[in-house]
């Protein structure tokens, strides 16, 4: 059994490798974000009961936020001043960032498990404005700001659902059947 404050340290942990991301990389050091998300994932790995399937989560996370933020930057919605290994897909510091997000769905978004529309609802609202914060830190840019705000909201209620619904599968945070 987990505690009950487990998903509220979650959560503040979740959003301070949220500001390490978008600062570093509005700063131009984007690489101090994406370490910062590294120690806390291998934390929150080292404390799970079942690392294979939190991993497998993670990595189903990571491929789905890369090519949806890579589409994103391909279709000039979004633009990002720094941290691309790769000119014209995301940058390496949103992975992070997806990875810390997908550390954060066996805990701190477990209660979305049996709320499909109340995950499709939060992800259409708090989606964009989470991009709109980035903005309004110097991490992101939105190029073309009505049609980017509108491709977010439709993208996050169908992305949320879907891992929330994927991490149904892979939960390495629950005791495995027996225990």
């Amino acid at each position: 059994m987990k505690p009950s404050w487990l998903p509220a340290i979650y959560f503040v942990v979740g959003q301070a490798g949220w500001f390490a991301c978008i600062l570093s990389a509005a700063h131009g050091s984007p690489w101090i974000g994406a370490i910062v998300v590294a120690i806390l994932l291998a934390a929150h790995l080292a404390r799970v009961s079942q690392p294979r399937q939190e991993c497998k989560f993670l990595a189903f996370v990571v491929a789905t936020g890369t090519l949806w933020d890579s589409a994103l930057v391909r279709l000039h919605l979004l633009g990002y001043p720094s941290g691309f290994l790769i000119a014209g897909f995301a940058p390496y510091w949103i992975i992070a960032l997806w990875a810390l997000f997908g550390g954060q769905f066996n805990t701190t978004y477990n209660w979305l498990k049996s709320r499909p529309a109340v995950a499709a609802l939060l992800g259409a609202i708090a989606g964009p404005v989470s991009f709109r914060a980035g903005a309004s830190l110097g991490a992101v840019q939105f190029i073309r700001p009505i049609p980017a705000a509108l491709t977010l909201a439709v993208g996050w209620a169908v992305i949320l659902p879907l891992l929330v619904f994927v991490s149904r599968r892979w939960d390495g945070v629950r005791a495995p059947s027996g225990y």
